[in-house]
């Protein structure tokens, strides 16, 4: 049995948006005609896009040319977090290779305060939720083709993954020292283990592959054609099953999918080391547990909610892989 520090986070997840997006016509009139000068034409209208937790701004424009793009942008005013992000994002997607499964960069902006980033507008929509069997399927195989493609990653002086999360996915060393009243009961008896598992998945997500490291449903488009990646601030080296299996737990989030039975039949999934995949479960449950509990963000509502959903999905499939538990 298990105790979860709320009933709803289990029960009814909140999606993954923050909820207080600038809109386009609030975006400071400089910043505005510095993407419309390099796109060579001016926006005539914009459409808000949810999803994520940016507070800035996120829209699909129509040019008076006739095309379309997607444009962003955020300034340190409205999160003083978010344009480093931002910036991280432009010089990344600057330089991914044009294989499709992300959008194509048109321009960017970038004047010390405000930095914005237009691509080429994706035609396609943001999976259903709660997942879909056929949406997910396309997704899976999507990340899977594109581990092959990035591995090894063609642009190997990114940042590797382990050092951006070393803090992180050692969090239930700092649970352990202060243990929250209301964290998980198994959890609590298994703090030792948990935290020792925590540490081993420092070494299991290192790689030398070119890994997105934030998939989940709102970071994925479905086109006709393809699936496309979006958001790439956190591009870093490391496993290359790692995308796949954050899918598979917003998928368990968002769903109740059955985490065992889609990593079965993922291949780059169930080619990867068993004790590798158990470790980082056990590093992103570390991670939620803490992070879940820090105090709320006024400009990102839902976050806290959000990762103790999660860390509650990640329990749930370390007691499947650890004691046989179904899930």
């Amino acid at each position: 049995m298990t105790t979860a520090p709320d009933p709803s986070v289990v029960s009814s997840p909140p999606a993954a948006v923050g909820g207080s997006r600038v809109q386009w016509h609030q975006v400071p009139a400089v910043v505005r005609t510095g993407i419309e000068d390099q796109l060579g034409s001016t926006v005539v209208s914009a459409q808000s896009q949810p999803g994520g937790f940016s507070p800035g701004s996120a829209d699909r424009v129509v040019l008076a040319d006739g095309r379309r793009a997607f444009v962003k942008a955020v300034g340190m005013e409205v999160n003083p977090d978010s344009p480093p992000i931002h910036r991280r994002e432009l010089a990344v997607t600057g330089a991914l290779p044009d294989a499709g499964f992300s959008p194509r960069l048109l321009c960017g902006y970038d004047d010390g305060d405000w930095v914005a980033l237009a691509f080429a507008d994706v035609d396609g929509h943001s999976p259903r939720m709660p997942w879909r069997v056929e949406d997910l399927t396309r997704c899976l195989v999507a990340l899977g083709e594109m581990a092959v493609r990035l591995s090894p990653s063609p642009l190997p002086d990114l940042p590797r993954l382990v050092e951006a999360v070393a803090g992180d996915f050692t969090r239930w060393d700092t649970l352990a020292a202060d243990v929250p009243n209301d964290l998980d009961r198994w959890a609590t008896e298994r703090l030792p283990e948990l935290a020792a598992l925590g540490r081993d998945s420092l070494e299991a997500i290192d790689g030398v592959a070119l890994v997105h490291s934030d998939v989940r449903a709102d970071n994925l488009l479905l086109a006709d054609d393809r699936v496309v990646v979006v958001d790439w601030p956190w591009a870093s080296l490391g496993a290359p099953w790692v995308d796949s299996l954050t899918l598979v737990l917003n998928a368990a989030v968002f769903g109740e999918h059955d985490p065992e039975a889609l990593l079965n039949r993922t291949p780059v999934l169930a080619a990867a080391d068993p004790d590798a995949v158990t470790a980082t479960v056990a590093g992103l449950a570390g991670y939620f547990s803490w992070q879940g509990r820090q105090p709320a963000r006024p400009e990102m509502p839902t976050i806290r909610r959000f990762q103790l959903a999660q860390a509650d999905a990640c329990l749930r499939w370390l007691r499947v892989r650890l004691d046989g538990v179904p899930w």
